[in-house]
């Protein structure tokens, strides 16, 4: 286990490949930089890529939540990374972002533009942030609370590793047949899930939602030049696809792509796929 020096904590993370050319992983709500674990082995050569995890999940430190989870909002995660990035010597880098990744990546670019090139956003969480009520916020504490909740909840973001009956509510998910090591990381990450900060679990939900109700992200996505390849799985039920097209059209250089047969984490899902993608976004980049 290897932690960087992020200000006043520490953050998990990992690294696979060397060369001139550096991506940065930033991953989603509730999850970890192990995400991309099964696809990094399928990344081009001439590639180093760093896993970063957020404070709160995965090995990072788990700072105890301020009461209004301020300590945990989107601007908060973005400084960390940042922080991150300079204890490692990390200049010049491209962004590769899962869910709400994409949204901490945003303030990111925003914050440092010159210091970022391409970034690969799979099915992220836009500038426009996420609307949450306190019902649907419920449903996170109610995850924290239970492990079959949470089973059936997570099993959602990965939609296409289950038998689909089985996703339906009341209902226990089933794997389908013949998953191998696919299945045997999800269950990993999925244990992971369980040592969340609570500045995680309900912080991200809350803090998502601020983002949505201020728009200031929102009326600063045109400032927003670096290009962006954006994956969307069609069996994706967390992100509206009306969100990535406002994005697309509103960022002078964002490319939406609907790729059908997965949901919410491709990276997960079909490792192999979402390596090819990211070598041809990535690959064969002087710098």
């Amino acid at each position: 286990m290897q932690k960087v020096q992020a200000g006043e904590i520490q953050l998990g993370w990992r690294e696979w490949g060397k060369g001139d050319v550096t991506v940065v992983f930033i991953h989603g709500n509730l999850a970890s930089k192990d995400w991309i674990e099964l696809a990094a082995l399928l990344f081009p050569s001439g590639l180093r890529v760093i896993g970063l995890d957020w404070r709160g999940c995965g090995d990072s430190d788990r700072p105890r939540p301020a009461t209004d989870y301020s300590n945990y909002n989107m601007q908060r995660h973005a400084q960390d990374m940042l922080a991150a990035l300079d204890t490692l010597g990390v200049g010049y880098c491209h962004l590769a972002t899962h869910s709400t990744g994409g949204i901490i990546a945003a303030r990111m670019l925003l914050m440092q533009p010159e210091r970022f090139g391409r970034v690969f956003a799979l099915d992220p969480v836009t500038p426009l942030g996420m609307a949450f009520n306190a019902d649907q916020i419920g449903v996170f504490r109610s995850m924290m609370a239970s492990r079959e909740v949470t089973r059936a909840v997570m099993a959602t973001a990965a939609s296409s590793l289950f038998v689909p009956g089985s996703l339906a509510p009341n209902t226990m998910p089933r794997f389908r047949d013949g998953l191998g090591e696919i299945q045997s990381l999800f269950e990993r990450i999925l244990e992971q899930t369980f040592g969340v900060s609570e500045g995680v679990w309900i912080g991200t939900p809350v803090n998502l939602n601020r983002e949505w109700e201020s728009k200031e992200l929102e009326r600063r996505m045109a400032e927003i030049r670096h290009p962006h390849l954006v994956l969307w799985g069609e069996r994706d039920g967390w992100i509206p696809p009306a969100d990535l097209r406002t994005m697309a059209a509103a960022m002078p250089d964002c490319r939406l792509v609907i790729v059908p047969g997965v949901g919410h984490s491709m990276n997960l899902e079909n490792p192999a796929l979402y390596a090819g993608y990211f070598g041809a976004w990535f690959g064969g980049l002087a710098k």
